[in-house]
């Protein structure tokens, strides 16, 4: 099948939907597949040969963060012509766009093109006045989609509730393989303890400076306990969102990868990201709201790291394997004093932890690459066979 897939996101930048839309397009290349991703992308030298820059991005305030989109007439002129090129010269079978209800490609590429399109939801929102307001003008693309599909309850939630309409249930996957047989890094984590975290540090619902609270209080008790951060941002500002001045704790802090003087931190490469996970006693996820799915989660649950999370529903769903034992930890989201007495406990009972990544182990094979791409593969498959005819591009 070949198969045309928009991200609206930039792919210079890290984040959930962009790693998503890179691990399903190497799985369907994979199986026999011809695939084609459009999206956002000015460093063309680091581009896999399946990607297709649009072009530059631009920063826009979206769903509680800072995204990188495309937007504007050039973006939208090279999603026409990527639509007519098609893959290797055929035209596509199907467009795959992800998050259509962003102000960026994947909107652009459902009005533009006719013919079979799927599309999935990553987002969870829990106000919908945005929705509503947009709502005549976000119809005719809605309009365009024969196919939905929803990373999570939640976010299939949202399309029931505000946008006239259902969708199948798929979570995001993870390489399940390759996070397991990852190599720690070199002294990790080490015989005092070690507490990890992956993300953007400085965007608020990403929670860090809850774990930095939390860290410290239980540095100041366990003089050897190490904290693993890995995620692009300024050092200055990770360090002042940490609630001391103490060097011995502050020097205890290690961020991944190691920047030079006066630099940011550059994205964390899936290399490094896959043996940092690797090199924890426990992966932390401090996030106060805004997700619909936890992907970091499974990644760390398949790398064998014993994860404590908050209590947000898209985390609760990812640690309960329907078995009614929980494959991680919970804390109340914000509260720095319960992660950290919940972090305490954990650090002192290796057999719990070690039940905990076996439990993880266990359950993390339903979001592998190879499962979720087959029943994507599925959707395609009665879409295509629904609409009857290939991918084509739409007049002027």
């Amino acid at each position: 099948m070949r198969v045309g897939m928009v991200c609206p996101y930039s792919f210079d930048v890290p984040g959930g939907v962009q790693s998503h839309v890179r691990g399903l397009a190497e799985a369907l290349i994979e199986r026999g597949h011809q695939v084609s991703v459009l999206a956002p992308a000015e460093n063309l030298a680091a581009l896999a040969p399946y990607v297709v820059s649009a072009g530059k991005s631009v920063a826009v305030r979206y769903n509680g963060s800072v995204a990188r989109l495309g937007l504007g007439p050039v973006a939208l002129a090279r999603v026409r012509r990527w639509l007519r090129a098609g893959v290797d010269g055929l035209p596509f079978d199907l467009l795959h766009v992800h998050e259509p209800l962003a102000p960026s490609l994947s909107l652009l590429a459902c009005l533009a093109g006719r013919g079979p399109i799927v599309a999935t939801f990553h987002t969870s929102v829990e106000r919908s006045r945005a929705l509503a307001a947009a709502e005549g003008f976000l119809q005719p693309v809605l309009e365009r989609i024969t196919g939905r599909i929803a990373v999570s309850p939640s976010a299939r939630k949202v399309q029931v509730e505000h946008l006239a309409g259902g969708g199948v249930e798929i979570p995001n996957g993870v390489a399940v393989r390759t996070l397991a047989a990852a190599e720690p890094l070199p002294g990790w984590p080490g015989a005092s303890g070690a507490i990890g975290f992956l993300g953007r540090f400085t965007e608020p619902r990403k929670g860090f400076p809850v774990l930095a609270d939390a860290y410290v209080r239980l540095a100041a008790r366990r003089p050897s306990l190490r904290l693993l951060v890995a995620g692009p941002g300024d050092p200055a500002d990770l360090f002042a969102m940490v609630p001391t001045r103490r060097t011995d704790i502050l020097d205890r802090i290690v961020v991944l990868p190691r920047p030079t003087a006066g630099a940011r931190l550059r994205a964390v490469s899936e290399g490094d990201k896959q043996r940092m996970l690797r090199s924890v006693d426990v992966f932390v996820a401090p996030n106060t709201g805004g997700e619909s799915f936890g992907i970091v989660l499974a990644e760390a649950m398949a790398a064998g790291a014993p994860v404590v999370a908050s209590d947000l529903d898209a985390f609760r769903q990812v640690l309960n394997d329907g078995s009614g034992v929980p494959t991680g930890r919970l804390f109340r989201a914000g509260d720095a004093a319960d992660l950290a007495g919940v972090l305490d406990r954990l650090l002192d009972d290796a057999d719990v932890r070690a039940d905990l990544a076996l439990r993880a182990s266990a359950s993390v094979g339903a979001f592998d690459w190879s499962v979720v791409a087959e029943r994507v593969v599925e959707v395609y498959e009665l879409v295509v066979a629904a609409a009857g005819g290939v991918l084509t591009a739409a007049a002027r």
